[in-house]
């Protein structure tokens, strides 16, 4: 597998993130009208706004996915996850700082709005089961049999997971490991 670079990371979050976004429409469904010519008073609380929903992404993605649907939970988690990308693998960890397979994925998902198990084998059985052939963005995969292992699917045949031990937070081919199985939630 080639090393992935920050740069490199950076771009490919940037990038399936807005493929996420597209393809789950989070788009709002209509632009709202241009207010009145702003007065002075007003455009220093516009710029302020923007300021703040810039600065913090992950909580703007958390708060919006509160209310959205399965979908854009589904893509909050995924972009929740790409997040982590780097961070470091420790057995039993939930996070922020290191994760374990589960740990990432139960993260992710609780920072979309989504209650899941902790455990890979317990993730396996919510949520609607899914064939490797119909994968989406944000569903769950596991491997080994008994489930073992969990990671998240992103697209174009590529999980995000927190792999093992000496090994950061990464992106791989789904077909790298056994696959056991998918679950929608």
């Amino acid at each position: 597998m080639p090393s992935h670079t920050p740069a490199l990371l950076r771009t490919t979050v940037v990038a399936v993130t807005a493929a996420a976004a597209a393809f789950f429409s989070l788009a709002p469904a209509a632009t709202p009208a241009a207010p009145a010519a702003p007065t002075a008073a007003a455009a220093p609380v516009e710029v302020a706004q923007r300021t703040v929903a810039l600065a913090a992404p992950s909580n703007a993605v958390a708060a919006a996915a509160l209310n959205a649907s399965p979908a854009a939970k589904r893509a909050a988690a995924l972009e929740t996850a790409l997040a982590q990308l780097g961070k470091p693998y420790r057995y039993g960890a939930t996070g922020p700082s290191s994760f374990d397979c589960s740990g990432l994925t139960s993260f992710a998902f609780k920072n979309a709005g989504v209650s899941i198990p902790r455990t890979s084998r317990a993730q396996s059985t919510v949520g609607t089961p899914v064939s490797k052939s119909d994968l989406q963005p944000g569903d769950l995969v596991f491997f080994y049999k008994p489930v073992s292992h969990v990671a998240i699917y992103i697209g174009n045949g590529q999980v995000v997971h927190a792999s093992t031990s000496g090994q950061p937070v990464k992106i791989s081919n789904v077909d790298n490991m056994p696959f056991s199985g998918a679950r929608r939630v």
